[in-house]
């Protein structure tokens, strides 16, 4: 059975995550068929939407928590080959059907589309608050969400189809039966407009994304090192286990108190 199954619709392209007993998870073998399936669309002439979706009752759970504890590589393996979708060398519009849930690194699959329908009662999580040492600051700014919303999100909050609707994240709030063909609707208007009108359209609105500033950017790289190392293998430890966390916290414990700012970064 292939991690990554396609169908096509005409010029449309529906990629699906199909490792369902997983929950999606993203293993180093799906992450190679995507990068290789989104490399196919890139130049495939034929074919100028995708969908973007999942098999069973979650979109993507995010890493694979079991073979990041196999390897030692919190947040897993990265492919051998460019990804074109998560690199944004993608030229075409994608559309994100989202079934189930849409965790971690699944929410950010989601994140990296252009239009978005979601199935009522899917559930999203940005998890890098429990997984790492920073949690996701990015990601309310990159969505223009209000500040309390965006912390909301960073510190690992669930949230709903119904509420990512009402904020402006989501396009469309559907009925699970309806997802599919909501989608294909959406793709279809897409593919009404001239085609250098839809390319270029698309081009432009990915421009204009809000994005964390260079030195704000430097300050989370800093962040990201300011802790004990050990937890990030203990968070992924403790959830393939099914317990409470140990975690450390810092190795050394004044280090709390000494946190990175803009300032000391210029200095």
């Amino acid at each position: 059975m292939a991690v990554v199954e396609t169908e096509r619709y005409g010029q449309i392209l529906v990629v699906r995550m199909n490792r369902p007993e997983r929950l999606n998870a993203l293993n180093h073998e799906m992450r190679t068929r995507l990068a290789e399936t989104w490399s196919q669309f890139r130049r495939d002439n034929d074919v100028e939407v995708a969908i973007f979706t999942g098999a069973g009752r979650a979109f993507c759970a995010g890493e694979d928590m079991k073979e990041s504890l196999q390897h030692g590589t919190p947040g897993g393996r990265r492919p051998a080959i460019e990804d074109p979708f998560m690199s944004g060398a993608l030229e075409k519009p994608v559309i994100a059907a989202v079934n189930g849930y849409a965790m971690g690194g699944g929410f950010m699959l989601v994140e990296r589309t252009d239009l978005r329908v979601a199935a009522r009662g899917a559930v999203f999580e940005v998890s890098e608050a429990k997984r790492w040492l920073l949690g996701g600051y990015n990601h309310g700014h990159v969505a223009n969400l209000p500040f309390p919303i965006a912390m909301e999100m960073a510190l690992g909050f669930r949230f709903t189809a119904e509420r990512f609707y009402e904020i402006g994240f989501l396009n469309r709030l559907v009925d699970g039966d309806r997802l599919i063909p909501a989608a294909l609707e959406m793709a279809e208007h897409l593919l009404s407009l001239p085609p250098a009108s839809r390319v270029n359209t698309v081009h432009m609105m990915r421009q204009m994304r809000p994005m964390p500033a260079p030195e704000q950017q430097q300050l989370a790289a800093s962040l990201k090192e300011h802790g004990a190392k050990s937890d990030l293998i203990e968070s992924r430890a403790a959830f393939a286990e099914k317990r409470p966390p140990r975690f450390k916290g810092w190795d050394d414990p004044e280090d709390r108190y000494r946190l990175p700012t803009l300032d000391t970064l210029k200095n």
